[in-house]
């Protein structure tokens, strides 16, 4: 492979696997406006808790499947029966904990969508309506969590959501392009910016 004809990818990308570097070249920071999405990255977000983001990755279809292809209102139905199912499914983290939480998530996210017209629209309006452009320069400035993903975390939390730390908000907020945190040499980080 020629070295100069390799895209620049931020540090967490670089020399990863062909999946990891299609999720960071084609979808990590681009701006989700639809309410699946969202929803679907709160799952995944909260299933790589304590894990590596490459483990949820690698088992993001067997999520789509178990978790109706991350359709709120079908999730929601789930039920005790449905959580020992999970459980003994080799697809997906078996942790009862995050299980249980992201069929109990289906609830609030649904009050939310009611009250907001969407959850997109309740989400988005931590950040002004308007992806952060951050312009960091290495890996290590890049934060775990801010004070909006704080904001977030507590609100969500007070909603009843759960598995919804700070930490795992500010992930979700990267995947969903509410900040762009591609490291300012990277190919995408430009890209990422124009996106609205």
């Amino acid at each position: 492979m020629n070295l100069a004809s390799t895209p620049k990818r931020c540090a967490w990308a670089t020399g990863a696997s062909t999946l990891m570097q299609r999720y960071h070249d084609e979808e990590w920071g681009v701006p989700v406006h639809d309410d699946r999405r969202h929803f679907e990255f709160l799952i995944l977000e909260a299933a790589q808790a304590g894990l590596s983001w490459s483990v949820v990755l690698n088992k993001r279809e067997g999520y789509r499947r178990a978790f109706r292809d991350f359709d709120p209102h079908k999730v929601v139905r789930l039920n005790c029966r449905s959580v020992e199912r999970l459980m003994q499914d080799t697809a997906i983290v078996r942790n009862r904990l995050k299980i249980e939480a992201a069929i109990a998530n289906a609830r609030p996210f649904l009050a939310l969508q009611e009250s907001w017209g969407s959850f997109d629209a309740y989400i988005w309006s931590f950040v002004d309506g308007r992806a952060r452009q951050n312009r960091f320069r290495r890996q290590r400035q890049v934060p775990a969590s801010t004070p909006a993903s704080d904001a977030l975390s507590r609100d969500l939390k007070q909603r009843g959501f759960r598995f919804v730390g700070s930490t795992v908000i500010y992930a979700h907020m990267q995947a969903t392009g509410m900040v762009n945190d591609h490291l300012l040499d990277c190919f995408r980080h430009r890209h990422c910016a124009t996106l609205r």
